[in-house]
This record gives C-alpha cells, sequence and structure tokens, in this order.
C-alpha cells in the first residue's frame, strides 16, 4: 500500500525517485532525487502519438508494456539491494500514472513507498511561492571586491568553516562576467537553478547569518529571484576584500587558467566587449595575449574595464557600502582564505572586524 506525502515531508524519506524523463529530470528536479524514468522520452512520445491517433485503449496496452519492462529493469538493476525498511519517495509530472505504477509495484514487494502529492507541478509551484518570501527570514552578509579579491575562495573557506554560504556562482555554474563561463560545466536550467536555491535556503537556519558574494540581477544566462537580490541589496551587510593588484593578478591567472591555455578562446570573449572599448584597446589587448605577457594583459583588463564596472555596479546595488567590514586577505591561497574565515568566524575576533570599518 503507498500513501501520499506533501513537499514539506521531502526530508523524511531515504531517497526521492523522479520517474520522468530524462530531459525532463534535466530541467530541473527535486535537488538530491534519482532518475529511474518508467518511459524514455521516445516511448513517451510514442505512447502519445498512439493515443492522438489510435485510441487510449491500444495507448494504454502499449504503454503498460513498456512501463512494465522499464520498472523490472531498474528493480533488477538498483532497487533489488535495498533492504526491507527503505522508504523512497516517488514522483513525476503531477502525482499520476507513471509515479503510480512505480509506487505500486515496489510497495507490492514490501517497501514503505509514498507518492509525491501533486508531483513536480505542485513541487515547481512550491519553489516560486517559497522563493517570493523566503529570503525575508534570512541576515544576508553580503562579500564584495573588486575581480580576484578572492571572494569565490572566501565564500568556499567560510563553507569549510561552517558558515552558512550561498555561493550563486557555484549553483549558476558561472564567474558572472563575460569570461564566466567555465569550461567543463555548462549553466543548468533556470528551474534547476531556482530548485538549488530554494533548496539551500530551505536548510539554512534564519537565527544564523548567510554569507554570499554581491550579485547583480543575473549570474551568467540565469536570474537571481527577485526577493533575495532585492533582499541583498536593500537589507545585506557588506564584508569587503581588499587585495593587492599583484595578487588579484596571480589569482586570476590561477582561476582562469584555462584561457591562458587556450588565448584564441579568450580573445573570442574578449571581443564581446568591441561596444564598451575601442578598437585600439581591442588590439592591444590582442597583442598582449599573443605574446603572453599575461600580468601586463589582467593588469590592464582589471584597471580599463573590471574595476569601473565593479564600482558603478557596487555602489549602484549596496549603497550600504560605506559602512562594510573590511578585510585585507595577505594569503591569497586556498589556505590563506581558509585561516581568514577561521577567524572571522571566531566568537572573539567578531569585534576586531566589527570595528575595521572603511
Amino acid at each position: 500500500m503507498t500513501t501520499v506525502a506533501t513537499i514539506v515531508q521531502l526530508d523524511q524519506f531515504d531517497e526521492i525517485i523522479d520517474v520522468r524523463t530524462l530531459p525532463e529530470f534535466r530541467e530541473d528536479h527535486i535537488p538530491g532525487a534519482v532518475n529511474f524514468p518508467v518511459l524514455t522520452e521516445q516511448e513517451r512520445e510514442h505512447v502519445g502519438t498512439i493515443y492522438k491517433q489510435v485510441s487510449s485503449f491500444e495507448a494504454k496496452k502499449i504503454g503498460a508494456v513498456l512501463i512494465a519492462r522499464n520498472i523490472a529493469r531498474h528493480i533488477e538493476d538498483y532497487f533489488s539491494t535495498k533492504p526491507k525498511n527503505w522508504r523512497p519517495l516517488i514522483y513525476c509530472w503531477r502525482g499520476g500514472k507513471r509515479s503510480g505504477a512505480m509506487a505500486h509495484i515496489l510497495s507490492e514487494i514490501g517497501w514503505k513507498v509514498a507518492r509525491l502529492d501533486g508531483g513536480y507541478k505542485a513541487y515547481r509551484r512550491r519553489v516560486i511561492d517559497d522563493l517570493a518570501t523566503l529570503p525575508q527570514a534570512f541576515q544576508f552578509q553580503v562579500v564584495c571586491g573588486p575581480t580576484g579579491s578572492g571572494k569565490s575562495r572566501f565564500l568556499q573557506a567560510l563553507a569549510a568553516a561552517g558558515g552558512q554560504v550561498l555561493d550563486l556562482e557555484q549553483l549558476a555554474a558561472h564567474r558572472g562576467s563575460v569570461l564566466g563561463n567555465l569550461p567543463d560545466a555548462p549553466q543548468p536550467a533556470q528551474k534547476m537553478f531556482d530548485s538549488q536555491i530554494w533548496h539551500q535556503l530551505r536548510h539554512f537556519d534564519p537565527a544564523k547569518p548567510v554569507y554570499v558574494e554581491a550579485e547583480s540581477k543575473k549570474v551568467g544566462q540565469l536570474r537571481v529571484p527577485d526577493a533575495l537580490i532585492e533582499r541583498m541589496w536593500q537589507q545585506g551587510h557588506c564584508v569587503a576584500l581588499e587585495v593587492a593588484s599583484a595578487q588579484r593578478v596571480q589569482l586570476l591567472k590561477e582561476e582562469y587558467a584555462h584561457f591562458i591555455a587556450d588565448p584564441q578562446s579568450l580573445l573570442e570573449k574578449v571581443a564581446c566587449l568591441k561596444a564598451l572599448h575601442s578598437k585600439e584597446r581591442l588590439a592591444h589587448w590582442n597583442t598582449l595575449a599573443h605574446a603572453g605577457q599575461w600580468d601586463e594583459f589582467v593588469l590592464d583588463m582589471l584597471e580599463s574595464h573590471y574595476d569601473p564596472a565593479y564600482h558603478r555596479s557596487t555602489l549602484k546595488h549596496y549603497p550600504q557600502l560605506d559602512q562594510a567590514t573590511v578585510l585585507h586577505p595577505t594569503d591569497i591561497s586556498p589556505a590563506g582564505f581558509a585561516g581568514l574565515a577561521h577567524k572571522f568566524l571566531s566568537p572573539s575576533e567578531k569585534q576586531v572586524f566589527r570595528t575595521t570599518m572603511s
């Protein structure tokens, strides 16, 4: 016998099973769910065609064969190793036939199976509703600093030290600039980005601060939820990183090593800035890149493009920047930021940092 569960019960199950097709799953799914389709995309299209062109009876017969075959394979390949007390939650698009078929067979075996009430459709509606209100429950500490100041490293170190960190650029698989796309990770769909933000906020403690990097409304092609970005802009306390230019150049060379290894791909990205910079400057950057003069290239990019853009954007969106807690990292290595994060989070050091204002 199967039961019905709601969104608030997600954490009560040993595993969440998404039985939709792989394309549906890739676009968005409940974070942590695993995908075991009862119909492939091609099979679902075939059954739908039979339903429209022949009859629902014929479509159901064909669908039953395919679903039974796929579920049998999933049981043999994966579910058969689960213990008797295993408790899975199963969902499809609307909590109907696809999840019902899987849930029925697994429950007949003897597992305590639940189906998600309303399926993915209800889940997506809940995510949208929560993202409109959930950010208001948190106090955000917004990590600011020009390009190359180590904001991402500092956030990673804060997370490792036990801080609550919402790393939007990590979730978006993008560093937030024209050169920000990652070489080995495409950006997720907007719905998946929303889900990851919802999942993290849902598990944060509102009594503790949430650390987040200063962002604009978009990270690459993805939109930051309106309520979240407005909360960051209007109520966030700024933590500013100030790092010497030479260290910023070194850090950027490390983090963008894939562009140094492939200058042509870098210059193709830089060409997108032609509306903002003169032909002479673009030609100068091309010359430096082809000559391998990376220190000069990075420094000129910082001084001519990134720093002016950063100051305009940050002052516009974060008017509280003049009241920021200012940190001066002296060691930009991951180990150096780890030490800074531990010190920053230490209760005995809090007052020291709070009185270090710009």
